[in-house]
């Protein structure tokens, strides 16, 4: 079935007068109609971008899903359909003329393992011309482990991995560093980490675009395990899990507890906050509701309970301004009892 977009009055408008005035300018000046098969010159961006600002017009061999097009040629006036890489897209009759074809590259066009053409159909017949369609820019979902090390080989976890180049990102003193692809699918790559990577942002680009992870290299508290925890539990003694594996905001794992109505607890930890700027940490509930939070015995936070994932980087000046971390506290505080409450990814910005 046609994926069918809507087009804002405005774009189709400008869309409309780009055609007339690029038909006008593009035709030659043979007063004898073209009768033949369709052909297919070139493919240019067309004078538009979504957003109305002009695009220079020259022929292209990528084209980027979710932006529109020129198919320019002859033939093409009857054209009855048009796909990218086999796959059916959507184009306006009124945006057809002879020699052009105004088109947007459907966002759910396929890009791994396709044919790499266009092909245009009309009752005159058939033309396929070669073109590649780029993938959308990475996503970055999370990495794992986070406390990793050199040698280690950790998962990247996203979307539109197509040929991923993957570094330690550049950082205002430092180069990007290159890190060894292990293996890779289109929402996966296994990397092995290369020396000096403590704190560094992983990056992984395709040929659209780059994608940077929002955790950094070593600065985890909770990454499927707890981390330098030293004392501490639940004042009710019991409730926590941390290898609760039915659902996680990133890696495998997340940090399940039972809450108690005003149930909570401490957790002791001895952290040097010098090099971080806040602490990061998603939260996701049984039921909507809320945790309190603090460091140190602090300055009360209140974390939003919802039953979606909620991430939350929250400033140090929201916590009181600590420069080490001695304890974390978290405590239900719902006013119809208690809540199943999961905790994911729970760590340090660096500044």
């Amino acid at each position: 079935m046609k994926n069918i977009k809507i087009v804002s009055l405005t774009i189709s408008m400008a869309l409309m007068l780009f055609l007339t005035l690029f038909t006008s300018c593009s035709s030659d000046d043979s007063t004898e109609a073209y009768n033949g098969a369709p052909v297919i010159e070139s493919v240019m961006p067309s004078g538009y971008n979504v957003d109305g600002s002009l695009k220079p017009l020259t022929p292209v061999t990528l084209v980027d899903p979710k932006n529109y097009y020129v198919i320019h040629g002859k033939g093409l006036l009857t054209t009855k359909k048009v796909y990218f890489n086999d796959f059916d897209t959507y184009f306006r009759p009124t945006f057809v003329t002879d020699t052009d074809i105004i088109i947007l590259v459907d966002e759910d066009t396929p890009y791994a393992n396709a044919s790499n053409q266009l092909k245009v159909v009309t009752d005159r017949g058939t033309v396929v011309y070669n073109l590649t369609v780029a993938p959308p820019v990475p996503t970055f979902s999370g990495f794992n482990s986070i406390n990793c090390s050199e040698g280690d080989q950790v998962i990247i976890k996203g979307k539109y991995f197509l040929d991923p180049v993957v570094t330690l990102a550049e950082t205002p003193t430092q180069p990007a560093v290159p890190v060894t692809v292990v293996s890779s699918t289109l929402e996966q790559i296994v990397v092995k980490i290369p020396a000096n990577a403590n704190h560094r942002y992983l990056s992984v680009t395709n040929i659209s675009g780059t994608a940077t992870s929002k955790e950094a290299i070593g600065t985890a508290l909770y990454d499927d395990v707890l981390y330098g925890v030293q004392w501490g539990g639940p004042w009710a003694g019991k409730g926590v899990n941390f290898d609760f594996g039915g659902d996680s905001y990133q890696g495998q794992k997340s940090w399940q507890w039972e809450f108690g109505q005003w149930d909570g607890g401490n957790w002791g930890f001895n952290v040097d906050l010098t090099p971080y700027k806040a602490l990061r940490i998603a939260i996701k509930g049984a039921k909507t509701g809320r945790v309190n939070f603090n460091v140190n015995g602090g300055v009360n936070y209140v974390l939003p309970v919802t039953t979606s994932w909620v991430y939350l980087e929250i400033p140090f000046s929201d916590l009181g301004n600590p420069t080490s971390l001695t304890m974390l506290t978290f405590q239900e505080s719902n006013s119809d009892g208690g809540n199943t409450v999961l905790f994911d990814d729970i760590g340090f910005v660096l500044k």
